[in-house]
């Protein structure tokens, strides 16, 4: 029998979409985290590269908690502990380090590590992860290859979240695989409009990207 999916990683599954963010000025995560939410993306993903991160993160968990937040770029082990005090429901990472999987194991905290290949695969595997986030999707030859390095574990249920490359061009495909969760999109809240304080903008690229990935919208 399969192992159940946390529950967390079945509402990433409802969401299909999931914005990926670094923050420089953390007055703009509140606006931005409606903004999203507005146009019917409801998980975002913070990346852990700024001072603010944290703050903004917990001002998002705090302020905004019908959007689902999670920490990204988590590096060290002991931003497993952080990241879950600030209030993310879940972590990511671009790789596949043992000890931070093993610090997210020990804590119960839901963690997609980074993976590129089938050795990737299986560490993740060896600390009961069952979502990977494949990265960079599409610098590592995109869904043909995914499709390719999953069949070996597909009897095991587990899913992908493609991010790097990802865009308006190609979501409605990644988002049609049966091997894919959801994908993580970093076009959805560019720099000059979040510095622009347009949030209307923001709005309608979600809109457009839940439209695409098959969850309503324009």
């Amino acid at each position: 029998m399969m192992p159940t999916m946390d529950p967390v990683f079945e509402r990433l599954r409802e969401s299909r979409v999931v914005a990926v963010v670094m923050i420089e000025n953390e007055a703009d995560a509140v606006p931005l985290a409606r903004a999203l939410l507005a146009g019917g993306i409801t998980a975002m993903e913070l990346a852990l590269r700024t001072d603010v991160a944290l703050g903004s993160l917990k001002q998002v968990a705090t302020e905004v908690p019908e959007m689902m937040v999670g920490a990204g770029t988590i590096l060290e082990k002991e931003q497993v502990s952080a990241a879950q005090d600030a209030g993310a429901s879940f972590g990511v990472a671009p790789g596949t380090n043992v000890k931070i999987l093993a610090a997210a194991q020990d804590a119960g905290f839901p963690f997609a590590p980074g993976i590129a290949t089938p050795t990737d695969i299986e560490s993740a595997l060896g600390f009961g992860c069952r979502v990977l986030k494949f990265f960079p999707a599409e610098g590592m030859g995109g869904l043909e290859y995914l499709t390719s390095i999953a069949a070996p574990y597909r009897h095991l249920g587990l899913s992908y979240i493609p991010l790097g490359g990802v865009h308006e061009g190609n979501l409605k495909s990644y988002t049609s695989s049966p091997d894919v969760l959801a994908v993580g999109g970093s076009w959805l809240a560019p720099r000059s409009l979040r510095e622009a304080g347009d949030w209307a903008g923001i709005e309608s690229l979600a809109r457009r990207a839940v439209g695409l990935a098959g969850g309503g919208g324009d």
